[in-house]
């Protein structure tokens, strides 16, 4: 399994990539921009977007290659570890 996180905090990727161990999924974090968002995206099992802490124009760019892939995609406000846990928790099952 694998997740692909966009906005949350800089010092909270640790503990992003910790908590998707966790559930048994190998995470992407992207909290800045980067170059080529689309390219690293990949195809992952479930897109998180954390919209309080991201630029409308990374969501944009995140959302229109989601659609191109058709994947799940979940959106929070929040970018706490919480949020994360109580996302994974609807679609992965921990074990």
């Amino acid at each position: 399994m694998s997740v692909v996180i966009i906005g949350g905090n800089d010092r909270m990727i640790s503990e992003y990539k910790q908590i998707c161990k966790e559930y048994q999924c190998k995470a992407k974090v992207f909290t800045q921009m980067p170059g080529n968002l689309k390219g690293q995206i990949g195809n992952p099992d479930l897109l998180v977007l954390f919209t309080s802490t991201v630029s409308h124009k990374m969501i944009n760019s995140a959302l229109k290659e989601a659609s191109k892939k058709n994947l799940s995609i979940a959106r929070c406000h929040s970018a706490s570890s919480t949020a994360l846990k109580s996302i994974l928790s609807d679609h992965f099952i921990v074990s």
